[in-house]
């Protein structure tokens, strides 16, 4: 309301100096200077979003003017025109440029500004992908180097030598896969999801254990389905961290591991039975805790249980029916 009072007030100057042009002085025509520097300046910088009406009052006594003295009347409106008018659509024409290059600068920073999240996330999601996929490969194979480690420390034909260094082999085994949790722990998003497909089946995966010295069967059964690649991979990994767990807490138990593929869903279960033995390795349940998110994150639910007879896995996957070959019930 300020900026549209002061326009007309510009206006009404220019009109009022216009009138009686027979005589002008030296003084009036400085006043047209200045009032097309004002119009500019009004323009530039004090926005008025009716402008025109502005105008139009303001011309009025021009209109009248020009009823009763054409020539008087159409010399007010044309130097209303030319020395404000003019000027300031000019200024109006160079605040809407610059408010137009203003926000593209921060159209600009803000792209910016979102393509260096994008390039953070990424960083964070593939440096939560390598945490994961260290914690499912390395903590495994340094779970059975240590288990492979307690059996020579255990066997009868093992010279005190050889069982001094089994144990020292065993104990580094164990502090080096607490140090790798540890750095796991710090590197993992909450969030973090694999989705590349494993590198070896479950069977291979069974084999290494039982290599290792780990009483170890799997049996599959179910329907002849498929099972799509994210969901094997997640079987994969609960079958992993389970024999992991059971290397390190329950040294000498038998383990079964089950696969059985249902019409909705895939059903891993993961059971080794209860030993004295104490543990080789104290953990915080973060492997467990990955477990239970990657399968929430497939929609699936996984459940831990502890009882009697020892400790039990087992993991619900949804599965859509695919086609493919039978599965046949066998036990390796």
């Amino acid at each position: 309301m300020r900026n549209a009072a002061v326009l007309l007030v510009i206006v009404g100057a220019c009109v009022a100096n216009s009138f009686d042009l027979d005589v002008v002085p030296l003084w009036r025509q400085v006043v047209f200077v200045v009032l097309a520097v004002a119009g500019y300046l009004h323009g530039r910088h004090l926005p008025v979003r009716h402008g025109w009406a502005v105008f139009a009052l303001a011309a009025v006594p021009g209109v009248v003017d020009l009823a009763i003295y054409a020539g008087r009347g159409v010399g007010t409106l044309v130097l209303l025109a030319v020395f404000v008018g003019l000027p300031w659509l000019a200024g109006r024409f160079r605040r809407q440029q610059a408010e137009l290059i203003e926000s593209g600068r921060k159209r600009v920073a803000q792209m910016e500004r979102e393509q260096e999240f994008i390039a953070e996330r990424a960083r964070l999601r593939e440096r939560a992908r390598i945490a994961s996929d260290m914690h499912d490969s390395l903590g495994n194979d340094l779970a059975l180097i240590a288990l492979r480690a307690g059996s020579l420390e255990l066997a009868a034909d093992t010279t005190e030598a050889n069982r001094q260094a089994a144990a020292e082999l065993r104990a580094t085994a164990v502090q080096a896969t607490d140090r790798l949790r540890q750095t796991i722990g710090m590197l993992r998003e909450k969030t973090s999801e694999t989705l590349s497909p494993p590198d070896e089946p479950v069977e291979a995966l069974v084999d290494r254990a039982r290599g290792a010295g780990m009483d170890v069967a799997l049996r599959r059964g179910g329907e002849p389905l498929g099972v799509p690649s994210t969901v094997d991979r997640a079987a994969y990994r609960v079958v992993q961290e389970a024999l992991t767990n059971a290397a390190r807490y329950a040294r000498g138990s038998q383990v079964v591991v089950r696969v059985d593929r249902e019409p909705e869903e895939l059903v891993v279960v993961v059971h080794n039975t209860a030993v004295d033995a104490a543990p080789m390795v104290s953990g915080s349940g973060t492997g467990l805790l990955a477990l239970a998110e990657r399968v929430g994150l497939l929609g699936g639910t996984f459940r831990a249980e502890r009882g009697e007879e020892g400790f039990t896995v087992t993991a619900r996957l949804p599965c859509p029916a695919e086609s493919a070959g039978p599965l046949k019930e066998e036990e390796l």
